[in-house]
């Protein structure tokens, strides 16, 4: 016996697998077809075939990841990073060089910059601005008269957005724009992402021009932002003011291009994001009225009967919670993609370097193996002797990791504060018209939601 043959034998490892081919797909559109004609329907059958399963858009393999394990091991796992077919549509809003479309240092940098804004210590200081804002919502509306929810909802997103984040006075007018020009910019992102028809959309086609010339709007209205406050020549304490001051990493003021593209990301998405949610909380306070009136006793046991306020919303546990469940079962971000940045497996499967990744959060958090009633409206499961029922990485509403959104308390605050607000002064009724089915697009939100608000 020689010394070699007592050697201890290392064990093998298993040679990765291809993910499963998902069925369906169709000659030059791929699996597109299907993701454009029930994309959420196709997204949650997905996990059916596979924990990975490949879909080819276009030209394209992609990879889709099903389970809540594997999202959260792609966010977390540095092997990935922002890249595919979502931000490779959103460059055209968005541009390279601001924080949700940059990668590696530049986004560190960034993250440092506009990170202060959005400290938990940072938020109460936002509060009087909220209360404002979601008492003057309130106030604007007329027992009986007909609400339309696109429009209020963004009004108060990107009223709220401005007033706090850019100090500016920018009123319903702009509100108005930038409603329209997000709805059509992000309809034809949309379009682009699921069918990378790419030269075609140059063609000057009606839909390519009304998508151009909504997109010229948003960067217009940029623009105007970022002009009145150099020519006002005021510095407040405010996340622009930080951009205007902020230095590259070889300590230079950073460009114009960057200011432009920061500011981009701070109005235009995160507006549409949380407009998107303040339509399906209005869509829940009327669907579902025994929520409603749980709100508004929530609401006066806390206050006593006075207008809710910012410093009431940590103790509106219900108010909160039903929050929670609307971000749950609506989310506005209902697919995010990512790119390999070498070769790497994920579950035991290959994946090559270069490969987009792509993953719902719609189909992550309504998944029936991770939910008991994964479809009911259920705001109690938030609750700590039920949320630890919940598995890891199923409700991630903001993301995880380093791409994290950093608004999330921001966010929740606003959004908490506003349907504490509505609750208690109104209910809400669907009038003949409205049309609360989801409408698919970068984000979800109701096709055409109009509600009747009737005095407590």
């Amino acid at each position: 016996m020689t010394v070699e043959s007592v050697q201890p034998v290392e064990p093998r490892i298993p040679e990765l697998r291809e993910p499963p081919l998902a069925g369906g797909g169709v000659p030059l559109l791929g699996h597109g077809w299907k993701l454009a004609r029930d994309p959420l329907a196709f997204m949650s059958r997905l996990r059916d075939h596979g924990d990975v399963v490949r879909l080819k858009l276009g030209p394209k393999t992609v990879y889709a990841v099903t389970t809540p394990a594997l999202t959260g091991a792609l966010a977390l796992s540095p092997d990935y990073k922002i890249g595919g077919p979502l931000w490779e549509s959103l460059e055209g809003l968005l541009g390279k060089e601001g924080v949700a479309t940059a990668n590696g240092s530049r986004h560190r940098r960034q993250r440092r910059t506009i990170q202060p804004a959005f400290k938990l210590d940072a938020i109460p200081a936002y509060g009087p601005i909220m209360e404002e804002e979601a008492h003057g919502l309130t106030e604007r509306w007329t027992s009986g008269e007909t609400i339309d929810c696109t429009s209020e909802s963004f009004r108060i997103a990107v009223r709220i957005a401005a007033r706090c984040l850019l100090r500016g006075d920018y009123m319903d007018e702009r509100a108005e724009r930038l409603c329209v020009a997000l709805a059509t910019v992000f309809r034809g992102m949309y379009q682009r992402m699921v069918i990378p028809l790419g030269p075609l959309y140059r063609l000057p086609l009606p839909p390519n021009r009304e998508f151009n010339r909504a997109l010229a709007d948003l960067h217009l209205l940029v623009d105007e932002i970022v002009a009145e406050r150099r020519a006002s020549g005021q510095r407040p304490d405010d996340l622009l003011t930080a951009l205007l001051e902020a230095k590259d990493d070889n300590g230079d003021p950073i460009g114009e291009q960057e200011i432009h593209d920061q500011v981009v990301a701070i109005v235009t998405p995160g507006s549409e994001t949380v407009a998107s949610t303040i339509m399906w909380l209005l869509q829940v306070l009327a669907e579902h009225p025994e929520h409603a009136d749980k709100v508004r006793a929530e609401v006066e046991s806390v206050t006593g009967g006075r207008p809710v306020a910012f410093e009431d919303v940590r103790r509106l546990t219900h108010t909160n919670n039903v929050v929670v469940e609307a971000l749950r079962l609506r989310p506005a971000v209902w697919i995010l993609t990512r790119r390999a940045i070498t070769d790497t497996e994920l579950g035991g499967y290959r994946i090559p370097a270069g490969a987009d990744i792509v993953y719902s959060p719609y189909a992550i958090q309504r998944d029936a193996r991770s939910y008991a009633g994964h479809l009911d409206f259920d705001p109690d499961r938030w609750l700590p002797e039920r949320v630890k029922d919940v598995p890891k990485h199923a409700m991630s509403p903001f993301s995880v990791g380093n791409r994290k959104c950093p608004s999330d308390h921001f966010s929740m605050a606003q959004l908490s504060l506003i349907t504490a607000a509505v609750a208690t002064r109104y209910r809400l009724e669907q009038v003949p018209g409205s049309n609360d089915a989801t409408r698919v697009g970068i984000t979800l939100r109701p096709h055409k939601l109009l509600l009747r608000p009737v005095p407590r």
